[in-house]
């Protein structure tokens, strides 16, 4: 099996498709890409220039998500949140996702389930909530959930909503929030997390 030689974020240039109706793509990897650490373009002319041609490529879209200092500061105001509620952190948080969080979604459905009524959702997945009892055909009940996405899966608009709704709840609270300009500025610089 090849060594991996890293993984690197590049730019599609151009497709072209020849005779036998193969792809000929070019990607651009720019000179300073250190995607993971000590991983550079250079890695890859070495590579070439000692005669390698083959390559295995995974091809995944690139997709902004939150960064750790979005993340960091979500927790500190869920923690903040649950002490002044009396409430623990993880039921803190667990309530500002299906306030303020994004519906989770398969083909552009959003993810609905249904549990026999005696059954706990938080025992199959935490960030879900009720819709609507129903019996089914069978004559038992049912309680049907609507599932939103995990905090680390959300892009930065996601996350952006679901902090300006956190920062709102701690205001209402008297909870001391970032100013408007540094919440500006930490949206702002959202990386991409592996």
């Amino acid at each position: 099996m090849a060594k991996e030689i890293g993984k690197f974020n590049c730019t599609f240039e151009n497709c072209l498709t020849d005779a036998d109706g193969s792809l000929v793509l070019s990607l651009r990897v720019a000179k300073d890409e250190t995607y993971p650490a000590k991983q550079t373009a250079a890695t890859i002319r070495t590579g070439l220039a000692k005669g390698k041609e083959r390559l295995t490529v995974a091809v995944e879209w690139y997709k902004e998500k939150r960064s750790l200092n979005a993340n960091a500061y979500f927790h500190v105001l869920v923690d903040k949140i649950a002490e002044a509620m009396q409430l623990g952190a993880d039921e803190t948080k667990v309530k500002m996702v299906l306030e303020y969080g994004t519906i989770a979604t398969e083909c552009g459905e959003p993810v609905i389930v249904a549990l026999p009524k005696s059954a706990n959702v938080a025992d199959y997945y935490k960030y879900a909530k009720w819709i609507s009892d129903f019996t089914a055909k069978n004559k038992k009940p049912y309680s049907q959930y609507v599932f939103y996405k995990h905090t680390h899966t959300l892009d930065k608009a996601e996350m952006k909503r679901l902090i300006d709704g956190v920062v709102y709840e701690a205001k209402e609270l008297g909870i001391e929030t970032r100013t408007p300009e540094e919440l500006a500025n930490l949206i702002a610089t959202w990386e991409a997390q592996p």
